[in-house]
C-alpha cells in the first residue's frame, strides 16, 4: 500500500498516533518514569546524536539511560512544530522541536526562571508494530546546549 492509496482517515490516526508519541515522551521524562520511556520505542529502537557520536540500541539499554536520570533533575521540555509524514500504513518520519528547561539539586519548590539546556529539534522515524505505533528511531540535533544548572552553587541560582 503506497501513501497515495491510504485512507484518508487511516493517514490522520496515524499522523495523530505519531504526534501523540512525540508528546508522551516528554510528559514521561518530565513527569512520569523516565525508564518507561523505552516502551515507546520498538524493540531493537535507537535512540541518537550525531554531535558526539552517541547512540543507545534497543529498549533494555534505553531503559537503563532513561532510568538514569538524576533523582533531584527537574525538567520541563517544550516540543513543538511537529510535522508526521506517514509514508506507508506502516511507516512514518517526523521533525519536531524542542526546548528543554533543567536544573539539577532540585528538593522541591518553585526554581528562578533559568535559559533553555538545550533548543533543537529531533527527527523520528516510526514504525506500526502489532497495531501499535512506536518509535523506531530518533536523531537529536542540537544547535544550541549547555550544561545543565546545579542548584546550590554560589554562581547559580
Amino acid at each position: 500500500m503506497t501513501t497515495e492509496t491510504l485512507d484518508p482517515m487511516e493517514r490522520l490516526l496515524a499522523e495523530r498516533a505519531c504526534e501523540r508519541l512525540i508528546v508522551e515522551f516528554v510528559r514521561r521524562l518530565d513527569l512520569g518514569d523516565p525508564g518507561s520511556v523505552a516502551d515507546l520505542f520498538t524493540p531493537d529502537g535507537v535512540w541518537e546524536w550525531p554531535h558526539g557520536d552517541r547512540r543507545v540500541e534497543g529498549r533494555d539499554a534505553l531503559r537503563r539511560y532513561f532510568g538514569s536520570r538524576p533523582e533531584d533533575r527537574l525538567s520541563r521540555r517544550m516540543s513543538t512544530n511537529i510535522l508526521v509524514t506517514v509514508d506507508s500504513a506502516s511507516e512514518a518520519t517526523a521533525t519536531s522541536y524542542f526546548a528543554t528547561y533543567r536544573v539539577d539539586g532540585h528538593t522541591g519548590g518553585m526554581v528562578p526562571p533559568v535559559l533553555p539546556a538545550n533548543v533543537g529539534h529531533y527527527e523520528d522515524t516510526f514504525q506500526k508494530v502489532g497495531g501499535t505505533w512506536l518509535l523506531a528511531g530518533r536523531v537529536t540535533f542540537l544547535p544550541f546546549g549547555g550544561e545543565t544548572v546545579r542548584l546550590g552553587r554560589p554562581d547559580r541560582p
